[in-house]
């Protein structure tokens, strides 16, 4: 190893607590960083020679593929960066553990326990197969984030082999706390495991995604060496340098549910007060050669500093990009368990919470009811109760997962309101309207609606 400082670079193009955590401890751990984004990355191709500007010496990928409407053209970045710099993460072993079904079968292939699942490309022979699971299963999109994109359905219930443009499949539902629904994630990175934490769904919820509200409390020290193994083998057999794997034991044994490529570090760090952004920097360090002092490392460990690091590229210009940038009408798609339409959408900046038409959502089969919520609104002062769903809306390429409420919509103009769950991710711009109609004030029925 060299005592010259190595440069690490970070592959995304979202911002991040992980991403500014990594690039904070790796200039901890005295060397030096450049953030890979759209402001400041580029390739030239000139006399046969290419040239990768910043230039580091390894990229560690964290790019958010899960929330892309279409991950290929993100894939084929990170495919082509690999070629150029060494990578942790490859793209290819990247996109297995995002393709939920594609890591089970690698699991299954290699001797690791999974729940068994079924995915076929036909309605008929999909439909067919319900009754081998038992009363209830677990319906998912095999590429989806934070929960989005799974449901607990009785086998009496119809699906379909996709949900809007995603695969979907069957997958055993494996219970072993029938009080509260619960699963480990062991955060593996090398071959070490940095930390482990219980996570309990939240109240009224199977799921038990910290982006849910679930719970979650320490389990490194009493974890079993038989779930370190497990954990161990399963980012292996992906093909993973660290990962996230969820675990969940069953009455006859543990399997592995997932293998997460970016999993966050916030409910690790919440439940174990440990960080595994250090032991990733310290990693790609010494993957590339450069020098790493192990107890600095652990000292790091214990602060999860997501500060914005000197790294962060300086913008290019001073407007928002059109893709942050969303009209006070916009088409989105919305997608559910029975397909997916595209449909204008009123964006609400006064609304907590998306909504959308009783008649839109049993079209496009939101899934089961997960909460009932009152609402307040502008023309009933009492409130209204409104049943809440998961659905997941594209808007200009990037997927949202969202708890929406359903109500009859039938007297206003647009079927879907987007509402801060989704806005806050974007700029509104006022005149700009994806219907041809003039702009008309808004009805009073659809007024600002908030929680109670």
């Amino acid at each position: 190893m060299s005592t010259e400082p190595v440069t690490v670079g970070v592959l995304s193009l979202h911002v991040s607590k992980e991403s500014k955590a990594i690039l904070n401890a790796v200039e901890d751990l005295g060397h030096e960083t450049a953030w890979l984004r759209g402001e400041n990355t580029s390739v030239d191709i000139r006399d046969g020679e290419v040239t990768l500007d910043p230039d580091v010496d390894i990229i560690v990928n964290r790019l958010l593929l899960s929330k892309e409407e279409e991950p290929a053209e993100a894939i084929g970045l990170a495919t082509m960066l690999d070629r150029l710099r060494p990578m942790l993460n490859h793209p290819m072993e990247t996109m297995t553990a995002l393709h939920k079904f594609a890591s089970g079968a690698a699991l299954a292939e290699a001797g690791v326990p999974v729940p068994d699942a079924f995915m076929s490309l036909s309605k008929d022979r999909l439909n067919d197969s319900l009754g081998s699971f038992g009363e209830e299963v677990v319906y998912k999109t095999a590429i989806g984030t934070h929960g989005g994109g799974t449901w607990k359905i009785t086998t009496d219930e119809g699906v379909n082999p996709m949900v809007g443009s995603r695969q979907a499949f069957l997958q055993e539902l494996i219970e072993h706390d029938v009080e509260r629904h619960h699963d480990l994630r062991v955060y593996v990175v090398g071959e070490k495991v940095v930390g482990a934490m219980n996570r309990y769904a939240p109240e009224g919820d199977w799921r038990t995604n910290v982006a849910l509200g679930g719970d979650v409390d320490d389990a490194t020290e009493g974890m079993s060496d038989e779930v370190e193994q497990i954990a161990k083998r399963a980012t292996d057999v992906v093909g993973l340098d660290y990962a996230g794997v969820d675990i969940v034991q069953g009455v006859d044994g543990y399997y592995v549910l997932e293998v997460n490529p970016t999993a966050g570090f916030k409910g690790l760090f919440k439940a174990t007060g440990r960080s595994p952004a250090p032991h990733i920097a310290r990693l790609a360090i010494e993957q590339a050669g450069g020098e790493v002092d192990g107890e600095k490392v652990y000292e790091l460990s214990s602060v999860l500093d997501d500060s914005s690091p000197s790294a962060t590229p300086r913008p290019t210009r001073d407007v928002t990009p059109q893709d942050l940038t969303i009209g006070y009408i916009e088409e989105v798609v919305v997608m559910g368990t029975r397909g997916q339409r595209s449909v204008h959408a009123k964006s609400d900046t006064g609304a907590t919470r998306t909504s959308i038409d009783s008649r839109l959502a049993a079209d496009i089969g939101t899934g089961p009811i997960k909460d009932i919520v009152k609402i307040k609104s502008g023309s009933v002062k009492s409130g209204r109760s409104r049943p809440v769903v998961d659905l997941v809306v594209g808007v200009r390429g990037t997927q949202h997962t969202v708890a929406a409420s359903v109500e009859d919509r039938s007297h206003m103009d647009y079927p879907l309101l987007l509402g801060r769950d989704i806005l806050q991710h974007y700029h509104v711009d006022v005149r700009r309207r994806a219907d041809s109609s003039a702009n008309a004030p808004a009805r009073p029925e659809e007024e600002a609606a908030e929680e109670e």
